[in-house]
């Protein structure tokens, strides 16, 4: 059934959950207000929006190296209390953030973050190969934003499907985590070195050899 936006803004004011996540539980629910309360609470989204404004300056510096030291990655990841960054789980999160990183290479921990520069690059890029492709110059632009928005899911770590669970974003595992532990958590900045980066040499597909181990 369709889902209107009235339905959705209701249920994100009783909640608390990101306008996506509410629109899918509705979806789910097929309609039913309390069945897709209940969905997100038990997706842990829950409450995790109303959280997302808070000051988050304790956390970790978390350090994954692959095996061999050929991919290296640095990344901090925030939370509110000293107490919460020491806990196991909030170490184990933050040690999946950095594989993820290892594994996808995103360039970037969220859109807004993409230069202007950039996107404008990308978008002409897109639109030179859409009419290449012969398509009419008519549906041209809607092809490109369309394009575009599967860029940003590569190269935005946030929009990226987790590597453990494809079904999932790395901001909805955001989500939930934030949800489980009671208090905001921001993936602030990350670095990835890979061995022999930018030097000429025999293609060797290092993140796929960390998405193979993670799985298996």
């Amino acid at each position: 059934m369709a889902i209107s936006a009235a339905q959705v803004k209701e249920l994100r004011e009783k909640t608390g959950a990101g306008m996506m996540d509410c629109k899918k539980a509705l979806t789910e629910a097929n309609g039913d207000m309390e069945k897709a309360i209940e969905i997100l609470r038990e997706k842990g989204l829950a409450a995790a929006e109303k959280k997302a404004g808070r000051v988050a300056a304790e956390g970790l510096v978390e350090a994954y190296i692959h095996a061999g030291g050929r991919i290296g990655v640095l990344v901090e990841v925030n939370c509110e209390t000293d107490f919460v960054a020491k806990t196991e789980e909030f170490r184990s999160f933050v040690r999946d953030i950095a594989m993820q990183i290892a594994a996808m290479n995103p360039k970037y921990v969220k859109r807004d973050e993409v230069p202007e520069d950039v996107v404008n690059k990308e978008r002409e890029i897109l639109r030179t190969q859409a009419l290449n492709e012969g398509k009419p110059e008519h549906i041209v632009e809607k092809i490109v934003e369309g394009r575009l928005e599967k860029y940003f899911k590569e190269v935005c770590l946030l929009e990226q499907p987790f590597i453990k669970d494809g079904d999932k974003t790395v901001e909805q595992l955001v989500k939930e985590m934030i949800a489980r532990i009671g208090e905001n958590i921001s993936i602030r900045r990350f670095v990835r070195f890979e061995l022999g980066e930018g030097i000429e040499k025999k293609e060797t597909d290092f993140a796929e050899e960390v998405l193979s181990q993670v799985k298996g």
